[in-house]
Formats: structure tokens, C-alpha cells, sequence
């Protein structure tokens, strides 16, 4: 313990972890909207930037490596009758120990942001992505060991730094699928949807091929001759063969898969209902007014739905998206980069926007013109672009809305009764998946 205290104190070690943590917690905090929605997200994000650690631990450990060479004492120690293994155990130790910290350091940088916000918390996946970034760390740390203590060269603790982003990065995006979530950290921790996890099995796979790596390393470090060194080769192989066998195959667990816990909705007790998914839980209470606000509006139309729901259908899985409920309007949630309802005031014309009818990724008889017109006129409001509503949209024709708002400036002219009609039929229309063009211009009489 004496000499692991000596270790901790003045090897590269304190370093290394002073610098992974100051990495990757000034990542995270310089882009807190990518995984604000809860602590899945975090975890997967935190993955991701081991494209930065991991490389950073892969050179202090080759910077540490070449001490005894840096030194001078290689000869003297050869000399002493204590066992090598026994010798280089603490230093071993040391960077596992401090880099682990480390990992776990910039995890709960994380969760001290989401801690107020985030109710959806899956523990045992949140535990196995993490547990496997601090073995990908260790793993790294302790292959620039060997790698530094075999080539103890001045250049190649840099040069390692490079090539372990080009691996990191090459071997996220090697075909196939399958196999590059067996050997690389950070694929499939790249987010697309709010309910995105990563499989098990798929962690369970990496953690052999990055243990194997571990034990690679170690035997470089600890081993003094060329047989002991070529034998590394070994838990290589063996590593890399049981990782390819356990990894799933399935398209659906490798890219983007969804944690159907976190799709589950929740709901309010009282009616009208509003729900949302349980990963954005927190911002229930700010989205139900609003959305019964948008309720209220389309009330005026006959047979109007009566609840709004989170549209919690994901990239990926169109085939299966389930058909459109009756009386149930979808809307669109999306989380700030402080974990609350981002841009409330979309959330009334997105329940409105549609006239209740959703769209189902089938009809193509959509016009935004018409569509726009008239809900804003069930509003009350004269319409306003995407762009205008939530910042940041991508942009649309500007002649689009103006166009609505002339059709609005008709409808206010006429008639409530008349104006209702024209809009009824509009929304008739949608659902008939027929082109509503021209029935805001046209009298229904």
C-alpha cells in the first residue's frame, strides 16, 4: 500500500486523470442539450467522448511506460530478486485506479445536471455503459504501458495519442455493424431519439474485447522477453473471437435501439388526458395546459379527439409504427439543454396544426399552406412559420406563410358558421388522405 501511495502521488497517473476529467467534463457542459433528456442519454454521450479519453489515456500510459528506460535504472532492477510482476503492480493499479475515478468523476459531473429533472432512471443499463467506459479507459491505459515500456521512445507516447483517435474513430464505423460494436467504445453511442439505449449483450461483447485488450497490455508491461510479448498476441485473438460470437446480430439492437421503458407514456389523472413519454416525465406538468389549450381550440370542430399524446415513434421503425389512435392528437416534445420543455409555445400549435388528424408517414396529400391557415384561424392568432414558432427550424419557403395568412384574412371575413365549414372540410379532407387545396377558397354551401 506504501508503494501504491508512492505511485498515486508521483507517477503519471494523478495526471492523467486530472486531464481526462477536465476533458470530459468540459465536453459534456459544452454541449449539456445532447443529453440533458435523462441519464441514458448522459451515459451514452459520455461513451462517445471516450473518442477524446480514450487516446489521452492511451498515451500517459505509454508516457509512464518508459520510465525505467527515462530513468536509467532498468539494469538495476534486472539485478533485484523481486519479481517484475510484483514490481509493476502498483503502477498497474495506480492508472486503474485513478482513471476509474476519473470516469466516474465526469459521470457525475453529468448527473449533478440532471439530477432535478431527470425521473426515468435505469439503473442497470446507466451501470453496464458505464462500467464499460472505465474498462475502456483501464484498457487503454494500461496497453500505452507495454506499448511504452516495449518502444520507450520520447515520440511514442504523442504518436499513440494520434493513432488511438484514428482507431477510435475507424473501428466505430468498420462494416459490419456486428463487429464494430464488438471492438469499438463509442459505436452506437451516437443519439437519434430520446429512448435510445444500448443492448447488453452488445456491452457484454466489448467488455470482453476491451478486458482482452487489458490483458494484453499488461502482459506487454510485466513481460521481459520476446516469448512473454508474442504470447500477448493470445488474449488478443481469444478476445476478439468471443466478442464477434457473443455480439448480436440483429440490425435492430445494433443501430438505435429503443428502451421500451422509456417509450412507455405517462398520463395525467384528470381528463382532457395529455401524456408523454416516462424518459420526459418531468415536463408533464408544463405541457398539460398547454396541450388542452390546443384541445380546446380544435373542440370547435365536430368530433373532435380528446387527448394529446407524445409521438414517440423513432427513426428506424416506420413498419412498426402503430396506426393512428381515434380521437388522440401526437405531438412533438423536445427537452432544453437545462432538462425542461423546450419552446412551449410550439406546444399549442402543434396540437392544433394537424386539425387532429395524424400523420402517419403514409398520405402525402399534406399542404402546409391550407393546414396552417386553417388552424391558426381555430386559434384565434394570425399564423406564424416553423421557423418563427421554434427557433433554430430549418427554414421554409417565406412565401408559405404568406400565403396561409392571406387564406386566414379570408376566413375572418366570412361568416363564423361559413369559416367553420370551410375548416371542417379541410380537416374531412386530411383524413380522406384527399389534397385540401382550394376548400378555404371554395364555399361548402
Amino acid at each position: 500500500m506504501n508503494v501504491l501511495g508512492i505511485e498515486l502521488r508521483r507517477s503519471a497517473a494523478p495526471g492523467a486523470a486530472l486531464v481526462t476529467v477536465v476533458v470530459g467534463v468540459g465536453a459534456l457542459y459544452l454541449a449539456t442539450g445532447r443529453w440533458s433528456v435523462g441519464w441514458m442519454a448522459l451515459a451514452m454521450v459520455t461513451r462517445e467522448y471516450l473518442l477524446l479519453m480514450w487516446p489521452l489515456a492511451l498515451a500517459a500510459g505509454a508516457w509512464q511506460g518508459r520510465r525505467e528506460h527515462r530513468s536509467g535504472v532498468g539494469e538495476l532492477f534486472a539485478s533485484t530478486a523481486r519479481p517484475p510482476a510484483r514490481r509493476m503492480l502498483p503502477v498497474l493499479a495506480a492508472m486503474a485506479l485513478t482513471l476509474t475515478v476519473a470516469y466516474l468523476l465526469v459521470t457525475a459531473a453529468g448527473v449533478a445536471w440532471i439530477s432535478d429533472t431527470a425521473r426515468y432512471r435505469p439503473v442497470l443499463p446507466f451501470a453496464v455503459v458505464t462500467g464499460v467506459g472505465v474498462l475502456a479507459l483501464i484498457g487503454a491505459a494500461w496497453l500505452g504501458l507495454g506499448i511504452g515500456r516495449m518502444l520507450p521512445a520520447l515520440v511514442t507516447a504523442p504518436a499513440l495519442g494520434v493513432s488511438g483517435v484514428l482507431l477510435a474513430f475507424v473501428s466505430a464505423v468498420v462494416p459490419p455493424d456486428w463487429l464494430a460494436a464488438a471492438i469499438s467504445p463509442i459505436h452506437g453511442t451516437g443519439r437519434f431519439h430520446d429512448y435510445q439505449t444500448i443492448d447488453n449483450r452488445v456491452s457484454g461483447a466489448l467488455a470482453i474485447w476491451l478486458a482482452a485488450l487489458a490483458v494484453a497490455g499488461l502482459l506487454l508491461f510485466v513481460g521481459g522477453g520476446w516469448r512473454t510479448r508474442t504470447a500477448t498476441v493470445v488474449p488478443v485473438v481469444l478476445g476478439l473471437v468471443a466478442a464477434t460470437a457473443v455480439v448480436p446480430r440483429d440490425p435492430d439492437v445494433l443501430t438505435w435501439p429503443v428502451d421500451p421503458v422509456a417509450r412507455e407514456l405517462v398520463c395525467t389523472d384528470d381528463t382532457p388526458t395529455v401524456c408523454v413519454s416516462r424518459v420526459h416525465a418531468t415536463v408533464l406538468d408544463p405541457v398539460t395546459p398547454l396541450a388542452r389549450e390546443g384541445l380546446a381550440a380544435l373542440a370547435k370542430l365536430p368530433a373532435a379527439p380528446t387527448a394529446v399524446h407524445e409521438d414517440t415513434r423513432t427513426i428506424g421503425d416506420e413498419e412498426s409504427w402503430p396506426a393512428p389512435r381515434e380521437g388522440v392528437v401526437t405531438i412533438e416534445i423536445r427537452i432544453d439543454r437545462s432538462g425542461r420543455l423546450a419552446h412551449p409555445v410550439s406546444v399549442v400549435p402543434g396540437v392544433v396544426r394537424g386539425l387532429g388528424v395524424p400523420y402517419d408517414g403514409q398520405c402525402r396529400n399534406r399542404n402546409v399552406v391550407v393546414e396552417r391557415a386553417a388552424a391558426y384561424w381555430l386559434l384565434g392568432r394570425a399564423p406564424q412559420s416553423d421557423v418563427d414558432v421554434v427557433p433554430g427550424t430549418i427554414s421554409e419557403d417565406p412565401e408559405a406563410n404568406a400565403a396561409a395568412v392571406t387564406l386566414w384574412q379570408e376566413l375572418r371575413e366570412l361568416p363564423e358558421e361559413e369559416a367553420l365549414a370551410r375548416v371542417t372540410a379541410v380537416r374531412d379532407a386530411l383524413t380522406a388522405c384527399l389534397d385540401p387545396a382550394g376548400l378555404l377558397s371554395r364555399s361548402t354551401r
